[in-house]
C-alpha cells in the first residue's frame, strides 16, 4: 500500500525562494523577441561552454548572418568556423562541436530544422537532442524552455546548480542531468514555462551577486532562511 505523503516541503522552498528573488531584483523576464528559434538556441548552447552569453550571442548571430543558413555553415570546414569563433572561451572546441552537431541534424532529418520537436513528448525531445555531438542537458532544455517552443523544462546552469546545492534541494554532487531530475518532479505545478525560465534567470543573477562561486555573501541574501549553507 502505498500512502499520500502530501506536497513536497521543497516545493514550498522553491516557491519562496521565487517571490524572495523577484522582491530583491525585480522581475527577469524573457521578452518574445528575446526567444530564439530552437536551432538559433542550440548553435547558442553547442558553442557557448565557458563563455559570456553576450560574446556567444554575437557570434551565433554572426555566423547567420554571414552564412544565411545553418545548413551552409555546416559546409564550412572546421578552420573557417574556428576563425569566426574567436570570441568563445574554446573556439577550436566549439568549431568541431558545431560542425558535428550540424552535420548529424543534417545526415538525419535533411535539413537543420527542429520545428517537428515541438509535437514530441517533452523528455522524448530532450533525449533526442542529447544524443548530438556537444548537447547535453542544459542545451536540450534551453532548446525547450528558451526559444519560441517555450516548453517547462528548466535550464541548470552552473549558478543555478551550485545553489540548489547549497540550499539542499539536491545532493551536493549532482551534475546538470541529475539536477533537473532532482528538481522537476517539485516544482510548483502552477509555474508555467515563463515562471521556469524567470526562476533560472533570477537564481543566475543571484549567483553573479550574493551566491558566488567563492566566498558567498550569505548576510542580505533573500534566500538564506531557506538555505543550509547560509542559515
Amino acid at each position: 500500500m502505498q500512502f499520500d505523503l502530501g506536497p513536497d516541503n521543497r516545493t514550498d522552498i522553491l516557491r519562496r525562494s521565487q517571490s524572495a528573488l523577484i522582491e530583491c531584483f525585480g522581475r527577469i523576464v524573457r521578452p518574445p523577441d528575446k526567444r530564439r528559434s530552437p536551432e538559433w538556441v542550440l548553435v547558442h548552447g553547442v558553442i557557448g561552454a565557458q563563455t559570456k552569453t553576450a560574446a556567444s550571442n554575437a557570434s551565433t548571430d554572426g555566423l547567420l548572418a554571414e552564412f544565411g543558413s545553418w545548413e551552409r555553415v555546416a559546409e564550412r570546414s572546421e578552420d573557417e568556423l574556428e576563425e569566426r569563433l574567436q570570441r568563445q572561451s574554446f573556439p577550436s572546441v566549439a568549431a568541431k562541436r558545431l560542425k558535428a552537431c550540424l552535420q548529424a541534424i543534417i545526415e538525419e532529418r535533411g535539413s537543420v530544422s527542429l520545428a517537428d520537436l515541438s509535437n514530441l513528448p517533452l523528455e522524448q525531445a530532450m533525449a533526442w537532442l542529447e544524443t548530438l555531438p556537444g548537447v547535453a542537458r542544459k542545451n536540450s532544455a534551453g532548446v525547450m524552455n528558451a526559444s519560441t517552443f517555450d516548453r517547462k523544462a528548466m535550464v541548470i546552469d552552473g549558478h543555478h546548480r551550485r545553489i540548489m546545492q547549497r540550499m539542499g534541494l539536491v545532493p551536493p554532487k549532482a551534475d546538470t542531468a541529475r539536477t533537473y531530475d532532482a528538481l522537476m518532479p517539485i516544482v510548483p505545478p502552477e509555474w508555467s514555462a515563463a515562471d521556469m525560465d524567470e526562476h533560472h534567470l533570477l537564481l543566475k543573477k543571484l549567483g553573479q551577486t550574493f551566491c558566488r562561486p567563492r566566498a558567498p555573501q550569505c548576510e542580505g541574501c533573500p534566500v538564506r532562511n531557506d538555505c543550509r549553507t547560509g542559515s
